[in-house]
């Protein structure tokens, strides 16, 4: 029998073991908490099938356990899941490890950064100028969650992400409306002969 390859840590998994910390839930009602928490800023739950598989992966890891299964005629039936010992203790292993070291996650903006330059400079410009007046919308939706314009706040330890996605937030505004600035004046700009050159020079 091959060896089980162990579960790595993921957004997704971290949040369904802390869920389950607090009292044991079915999936639909975690996904209910992480869009009611303001959790899926930071975990995509987009989908609720990567749900279902995340929860999966847990309970065949035995990091997390069936509880009991409910069955209501107005509802599907819904399979309730508790955390195991093995699931608090790796968890916390997980929450750590995820705090404490940094990683490359590899995301999309940087990578298509990497090949801006077979854009014109006046494209660039356009579709930096198009991203920076998105990234300003989600800096204002931000600005508002901290602001208590909703209602009371909670402690501020529970929206301590909220206030990291607000400065990552207004750093990329900022780098872009610099570059932008750049663009507009000329004092950033390329050619393909220039690129051409380069890329020769860096073969050679």
């Amino acid at each position: 029998m091959a060896e089980q390859t162990p579960l790595r840590p993921s957004p997704l998994a971290l949040t369904v073991l802390f869920l389950l910390l607090g009292e044991p839930l079915h999936p639909y009602e975690m996904q209910r908490r992480i869009k009611l928490w303001g959790k899926d800023q930071v975990v995509n739950v987009a989908q609720r099938a990567n749900l279902y598989k995340t929860i999966e992966r847990l309970h065949q890891a035995g990091l997390i356990a069936v509880r009991q299964t409910e069955r209501d005629q107005r509802f599907p039936e819904r399979t309730v899941y508790e955390l195991t010992e093995a699931g608090s203790r790796v968890s916390r292993e997980w929450l750590i490890e995820m705090l404490g070291t940094p990683r490359n996650e590899f995301p999309r903006f940087p990578a298509a950064l990497s090949f801006i330059m077979t854009l014109s400079p006046g494209v660039a410009e356009e579709v930096l100028d198009r991203r920076a007046r998105a990234v300003r919308e989600t800096l204002a939706d931000l600005e508002r969650a901290l602001s208590g314009a909703d209602g009371p706040l909670p402690p501020r330890i529970t929206l301590i992400e909220t206030e990291y996605l607000r400065a990552m937030t207004q750093a990329e505004l900022d780098w872009l409306c610099s570059v932008i600035d750049e663009l507009r004046s000329g004092t950033l700009s390329w050619s393909y002969a220039e690129l051409a050159e380069a890329a020769k020079q860096s073969l050679a």
